[in-house]
């Protein structure tokens, strides 16, 4: 029998926005400061955020018992209700009016922004944009929009990985800005409990391999992202981010060893992170104010 399409699960499926709050405690910040080997914290009290470091802001910690196999939510607000379901984060765009101030309390809305089904190289794909808008004081201070992809069933992340891991070939640099990190297990460990990530692809090397299909453990997709902006940080600091969107379209493995670089177009920045394997694992373009 024909599986039903993705898209029929979803036909129903509309929820409703929800609101949280975070007090903005500078904590999370010098925490991610660390986690980056900064000399010090990036922002303190009455300082801007970096551009996604909200990321490590309005976080939820479930009960044990609502977890699934994967380490994910079994429900949640804006999980669709697929069987066997598998996510993977695709990318996102943010727009920054005035940056989040630490310090200051903060309100987030989150909705529903579309869900679209597609057709990729592995199979089905469902496509979800989560809409989030930060509030301080008032007043919209940041938009953003993360693009989730679902799919059904064993996931391997939707290409062709390496049987190993190879920790030694180090990537060629051909950008002006230039950062190189290489993750590994305590690394990774780290940014899940900075986040309330429990996917296990980030920590348990057996799951991984068995059950979804990677060679070792995987590399946050947002931690590529965080490293893109991050040389943007390092190298234009007296510049405001009015604009970012990054595409996560590869897994990286924890070992590996990694090259966030890019460098300035009139407006802003393009960048990109790579391995030996591929000069584009993700991109990302900003634009200043």
């Amino acid at each position: 029998m024909q599986p039903a399409p993705l898209s029929s699960y979803v036909e129903a499926w509309h929820p409703e926005p929800v609101t949280a709050h975070d007090p903005m405690d500078p904590g999370p910040a010098a925490a991610v400061s660390a986690l980056l080997d900064l000399p010090g914290p990036a922002a303190e009290a009455g300082d801007p955020l970096p551009p996604l470091w909200q990321w490590f802001h309005f976080l939820h910690w479930p009960a044990q018992h609502e977890l699934g196999p994967d380490g994910h939510l079994r429900d949640a607000r804006f999980l669709p209700p697929l069987p066997d379901r598998r996510r993977m984060f695709a990318g996102g765009r943010s727009r920054i009016v005035h940056p989040l101030r630490l310090g200051e309390p903060a309100e987030r809305v989150s909705s529903l922004g579309a869900v679209t089904p597609k057709h990729g190289r592995s199979g089905e794909l469902l496509f979800v944009t989560e809409r989030q808008e930060f509030r301080q004081a008032g007043r919209t201070c940041l938009v953003e929009e993360q693009d989730i992809v679902y799919r059904s069933g064993r996931s391997g992340g939707g290409g062709q990985h390496p049987a190993t891991v190879d920790d030694r070939t180090v990537p060629a640099a051909g950008e002006p800005w230039q950062l190189r990190a290489r993750p590994d297990p305590t690394l990774l460990f780290r940014l899940s409990a900075l986040t309330a990530n429990a996917h296990r692809i980030h920590y348990d090397a057996p799951y991984c391999r068995d059950t979804e299909g990677y060679p070792g453990l995987v590399v946050h997709g947002p931690l590529l992202a965080l490293l893109m902006l991050d040389v943007v940080r390092r190298e234009a600091p007296g510049r405001r981010v009015s604009t970012l969107s990054f595409r996560l379209r590869r897994p990286a493995f924890a070992g590996e060893h990694l090259l966030a670089e890019g460098g300035p177009t009139d407006t802003g920045a393009l960048l990109r992170t790579a391995t030996h394997r591929d000069t584009r694992h993700a991109t990302a373009e900003v634009t200043f104010a």
